[in-house]
């Protein structure tokens, strides 16, 4: 056993560790200081390109278990790729992470034990769901 977790150690996944680039969500949109944190803290690590790793991350096969935990969240939300959506799937975007936080589907809790600045206050969600109603709104106007 202790040799098979050793040699898995050789076999690590590759890190989402991209730089950032103009498509993404805080590039290319005014995202006021207070929504940055709370996107990074609780969104960025898995719905973007640009992962903070932490020392247990690089351990297998914790780091598996999260690689797929990135893979999947990039599959439902990239942030890295917001500039790449047009304005209607953008203002569905923001209405679906809206509902997700409220629900309390994101952040997912396994992920709120180890990160605890991702866990979610009302006050919090509230200013996500009244910025994405602003942004929403922008998008809009912009667009005809």
């Amino acid at each position: 056993m202790l040799i098979a977790l050793i040699v898995a150690q050789f076999f690590l996944p590759e890190k989402n560790d991209s730089p950032r680039e103009d498509q993404h969500i805080l590039v290319a949109e005014q995202v006021p200081d207070h929504i940055k944190t709370t996107l990074t803290n609780a969104c960025l690590d898995c719905h973007s390109n640009q992962t903070n790793y932490l020392w247990y991350h690089k351990i297998a096969p914790v780091s598996w278990v999260i690689n797929n935990h990135i893979v999947e969240g990039k599959e439902h939300l990239n942030l890295s790729e917001w500039g790449q959506q047009d304005v209607f799937d953008k203002i569905g975007t923001l209405e679906e992470m809206v509902e997700e936080v409220e629900d309390g589907e994101m952040p997912l809790k396994e992920y709120t034990w180890l990160h605890p600045k991702a866990k979610l206050s009302e006050k919090q969600i509230a200013e996500l769901k009244e910025w994405s109603e602003q942004l929403s709104e922008e998008l809009i106007l912009k667009s005809e």
